[in-house]
């Protein structure tokens, strides 16, 4: 499985998602459908933007309970995604049980992947807020270990740990990276961030980007970049 650019569309509805794509023409890219949207349009924006021909992250980062969060990856797994997630801090069981869920009957599933740290948190956020003592660098690795343990694909870890994610728990296990952002851009409300050269050469296998391709005066040039400095 290649490298690829996976674009975040952050968009409060359908019409603005609808305008944002049309404006790639011929291309096909791989699109993350977050919280706001899928929120606002309901499991039809997965369907029709399936439709359309584009492979869809579907981020929801489940987190309850092991039973609540089976029977919920059942019910994504009928929309044909290709890959979804879930916190890793839900527990190797829960993790298990989204596995059990998210297989369908033939034996065919999206690609689940884990949520290690947001890249929105620090040391300093997650010892203050969280009470966790450790390294963040640890509590990633910790994380990473306990997702491959429970049988899933990979993790969503910030670019600056995908390196050692890949160290720790082997070259296959995917690494998709959020906190991507051009040199010398806006890093946002994010801590831990690299550029796409850079994520390329420490071993990310997707990155994610959001506001770099869909804020940028011509979005179509700024998503061509991030695939020449990513995946050509």
């Amino acid at each position: 499985m290649g490298r690829d650019v996976i674009v975040a569309c952050d968009f409060a509805g359908k019409k603005e998602v609808f305008d944002f794509l049309d404006k790639f023409e011929g291309r096909k890219p791989f699109v993350k459908i977050g919280m706001e949207l899928f929120y606002a349009e309901g499991p039809e924006i997965v369907r029709e933007i399936k439709k359309r021909g584009h492979k869809i992250f579907l981020d929801l980062k489940l987190h309850d309970i092991p039973n609540t969060v089976k029977k919920s990856m059942a019910v994504l797994s009928r929309l044909d995604v290709d890959m979804t997630n879930l916190h890793a801090s839900g527990t190797c069981r829960m993790m298990e049980a989204a596995l059990e869920g998210l297989t369908r009957e033939d034996g065919t599933r999206p690609i689940l992947i884990a949520v290690t740290q947001l890249t929105s948190t620090d040391q300093e956020s997650m010892e203050n807020d969280l009470l966790i003592r450790e390294p963040i660098d640890r509590v990633v690795m910790h994380y990473a270990s306990n997702a491959k343990k429970a049988g899933l694909d990979g993790v969503v870890c910030s670019p600056l740990e995908a390196g050692k994610v890949h160290d720790t728990c082997g070259k296959d296990f995917l690494t998709v990276t959020p906190g991507v952002r051009f040199a010398a851009g806006d890093v946002g409300d994010q801590k831990r961030v690299m550029t796409p050269a850079e994520a390329k050469k420490i071993g990310s296998d997707y990155i994610v980007v959001g506001r770099p391709i869909t804020a940028a005066s011509d979005p179509v040039a700024a998503y061509e970049r991030c695939i020449r400095e990513f995946v050509d």
